[in-house]
């Protein structure tokens, strides 16, 4: 998918390795030694980062590129990914997701297989070689000035909101809580009015889907910004309208085929800089929550350096 084929060299150092063994529920966690041994086949010292917690993992990046990592990689989901991002993103320190969530979103996305061992070949064969190649991330900026990296959708609508509610929820555990979310805020749904301006041009709608990629997929392959290149310099930022639930319930699932962009009340465009207002909303990105709205989405150009 990626046309880009300008190389960075990959700079001297040791491969710092973040890895989430919670990540999909478990399943990989048996896989863990065979990637560990195939990193260290990079001829390059590997350094496993201790993190108890997902603040700690961010922190422990964020400490290894500043100790002269000369690579990092991350071994999870999108939620692992989206920590590690924030230490090497805007730096030269290249960076290799290997998917192992129940979401893989970003690292399908730029190209890496879905095969943990088959994607972990892919960053050792870069490491090998030298080469990063270079991909843009997205920068929020939220209104009192903090930032925060994204890498592949973020979600201000709905699903943003179903999101909330599971979270606050104490029960049932696992997905059946993110399932009666669902249903409760179905029964909720009303369209909100949201206030954009997209390089500068101001839009008002009322909406119930609202996504802003870098990349095309969220929530596990759901292409939600079907179009959505990260290597364009531009954020695809996809509008649903005054859906009632009968519709939402029959569009929801041709976003997994990115089809749901053909509805009339879906509209799509594409901006540089995406500023995005509405009342009650506290958006997600990365399938991680970030910030309420307001707040700006800048499209960084060649921002990250991904190994593959």
């Amino acid at each position: 998918m990626l046309a880009v084929t300008v190389h960075d060299p990959v700079p001297p150092g040791p491969v710092a390795v973040l890895v989430n063994p919670t990540a999909g529920r478990g399943r990989h966690r048996g896989l863990l030694p065979r990637l560990l041994d195939r990193l260290n086949g990079a001829g390059r010292p590997v350094r496993l980062l201790a993190a108890d917690t997902p603040e700690e993992a961010e922190a422990a990046c964020h400490a290894a590129v500043a100790d002269g990592a000369g690579a990092l990689v991350a071994i999870g989901g999108d939620g692992t990914i989206h920590r590690a991002l924030q230490a090497v993103a805007g730096t030269a320190v290249p960076f290799g997701p290997v998917p192992a969530g129940t979401g893989n979103d970003f690292a399908a996305d730029t190209g890496f297989p879905t095969d943990p061992l088959a994607a972990v070949e892919v960053v050792v064969e870069a490491l090998r070689a030298g080469r990063a190649r270079p991909v843009d991330l997205a920068l929020v900026t939220t209104a009192d000035g903090a930032e925060r990296w994204y890498g592949a959708v973020l979600a201000a609508g709905f699903d943003a909101i179903v999101n909330e509610r599971a979270n606050r929820m104490r029960w049932p555990r696992g997905p059946r809580r993110y399932d009666l979310a669902i249903l409760v805020e179905l029964a909720r749904l009303r369209p909100r009015r949201y206030r954009l301006r997209l390089d500068g041009a101001e839009h008002e709608v009322d909406a119930v889907l609202v996504a802003v990629g870098n990349c095309a997929s969220y929530g596990g392959g759901m292409r939600v910004c079907p179009d959505a290149d990260p290597t364009d310099g531009l954020l695809d930022v996809v509008v649903g309208g005054r859906f009632d639930r009968r519709t939402l319930i029959r569009v929801k699932p041709r976003i997994y085929q990115g089809t749901h962009v053909a509805h009339p009340l879906v509209r799509v465009h594409r901006a540089r800089t995406v500023e995005l207002d509405a009342a009650g909303i506290t958006t997600y990105a990365d399938g991680e929550r970030t910030a309420d709205l307001p707040l700006r989405i800048t499209a960084v150009p060649a921002a990250l350096r991904l190994l593959r």
